[in-house]
């Protein structure tokens, strides 16, 4: 059976191959379906397809290669087997850069080679609100520094998070009980929009698969319901270019979950996603073991009140991957502890986890009087670090190769860059008045005193060479830089 109809798609975009096969009895269970695509170069993929409702099948395909691919269809009914036909994929446009991925071992970088700097916020349940606020939630991301979002699959159930979401993941209802056996395909074509609606805007989708923060019963389904779950999402999602997969929020408060649980979850992500997309967990109290092999970067919550970014060096040489702070807490004023950081503060475990080679990510918790706060609702941002962590963005695109990595230091300033070349020194909370430099002689430098809260640079008149003094402006937050001159 052959398709006559020819798509062009964009390398890395979404390929998607719909038909019409059974509804009687349950075809959530009882329909299999995938497709084995053919690249240009040879190469074979098997993907798995699923069912949308009323009727509808799709197979969802990412192709990673310019040039004439061909597919063919198998099923476990006949109606939906040995479909075949073919698409031109071609080069990318606009700001499609393709999957990111590790690259460097400590950093990370989009599939055609660009640069890619995580600058991550989170808003768990920004999907489960109102249209009105979500809409609102992508304004505000176009216009902002962001482009990673942490975001929750299943609705959250919290402080500040009392209201009903508009979708839930299964059919049936809260008072009647939920059919774990049929999926409500109306949530996860909402969800996946909002992910398209991310992508469009040049963001990653951080998707949080499992969180304990329920009252419907999504932390404590059955084995099998989670298994179930796992493979129809990765069939429906893995194909857009800016998913990553985070198998938990706080995997260590799910006690109905085991290591052997997590472990199996990671091997049915895996297995089920032909594109490896990034994946890891986040804890809250004790870290998972990153060096299991699945894990591709450390998702982290900071372990001390006070002590976050300054850890990255050690964790690094730990765990030889990426270092992701994914929550240093939060700016705003609630009455937690995690909750109520400065903005200054928050700036400041930016760029301490900068110059110490990882990432780190925003979040925001300021009282609201509809008790919209944008670390889980979404909405507007109306802290004072965002602007200020563009700033930083901004500084880090300047940098050699778009990262940084850090280098032996003095005991009192942190720095980072390339020896000879590019430094990149942050005194934190420190003010000091001026600052004597040693590097090696022989070669010269150009200068820049940055204000990163003021959001200033100010390159020094002149070249230095060898033990230099440079005078600083006598307040915290100060970074020096130094360029080698050509």
């Amino acid at each position: 059976m052959t398709s006559n109809i020819h798509t062009t798609v964009e390398q890395w975009d979404l390929f998607e191959l719909t038909m019409e096969g059974p509804q009687e009895g349950n075809p959530f269970l009882d329909v299999t379906l995938e497709a084995l695509f053919l690249s240009p170069s040879g190469t074979s993929f098997c993907v798995r397809g699923f069912y949308d409702g009323e009727g509808r099948y799709s197979v969802r395909f990412m192709p990673e290669e310019t040039g004439e691919w061909s597919y063919r269809t198998d099923s476990s009914t006949a109606a939906l087997s040995g479909r075949e036909g073919h698409f031109t994929c071609k080069p990318t446009t606009g700001n499609n850069h393709g999957p990111v991925r590790v690259r460097h071992q400590f950093h990370f970088g989009y599939a055609d080679g660009t640069p890619y700097l995580p600058m991550g916020t989170t808003c768990y349940a920004w999907t489960h609100q109102d249209e009105a606020l979500q809409e609102e939630t992508l304004v505000t991301l176009k216009n902002g520094p962001f482009n990673k979002m942490r975001m929750c699959v299943f609705p959250k159930s919290y402080q500040y998070n009392e209201n009903e979401p508009p979708y839930h993941a299964f059919e049936g209802s809260q008072e009647t009980g939920w059919d774990e056996r049929r999926f409500n395909p109306a949530f996860f074509r909402h969800l996946e929009q909002r992910i398209a609606d991310l992508r469009d805007l040049g963001i990653e989708a951080d998707l949080i698969l499992f969180h304990p923060y329920d009252r419907w019963g999504y932390a404590k389904l059955s084995p099998e319901t989670d298994d179930r779950y796992l493979r129809y999402i990765t069939a429906r999602l893995s194909a857009y270019r800016n998913v990553w997969w985070s198998l938990a929020n706080e995997y260590d408060l799910m006690k109905s979950k085991t290591t052997e649980d997590w472990e199996r979850f990671a091997t049915i992500v895996t297995d089920h996603d032909p594109y490896s997309h990034l994946i890891s967990i986040h804890n809250c109290g004790p870290f998972y073991d990153y060096t299991r092999p699945w894990i591709t970067h450390c998702s982290i919550q900071r372990v001390d009140v006070y002590r976050t970014a300054e850890n990255t060096n050690q964790w690094r040489q730990d765990w030889q991957k990426p270092i992701v702070i994914d929550e240093c807490a939060y700016e705003g004023n609630i009455d937690w502890g995690w909750g109520n950081i400065t903005g200054q503060e928050m700036v400041r475990r930016f760029w301490e986890g900068a110059v110490r080679g990882g990432y780190v990510g925003h979040g925001e918790t300021y009282v609201h009087p509809e008790e919209i706060l944008w670390w889980s609702k979404g909405g507007q941002l109306h802290g004072s670090s965002p602007q200020r962590i563009g700033f930083l963005k901004q500084i880090l695109e300047e940098g050699p190769e778009g990262r940084l990595d850090p280098l032996p230091s003095e005991w009192d300033v942190p720095r980072a860059g390339i020896a000879n070349h590019y430094y990149l020194y942050y005194f934190g909370f420190n003010q000091p008045s001026y600052r004597h430099f040693r590097m090696d002689p022989g070669t010269n430098y150009q200068v820049d005193v940055i204000d990163t809260w003021e959001m200033t640079v100010q390159t020094l008149e002149g070249i230095y060479e060898g033990a230099f003094r440079v005078d600083l402006p006598g307040k915290p937050y100060i970074a020096v830089r130094l360029r080698k001159a050509e």
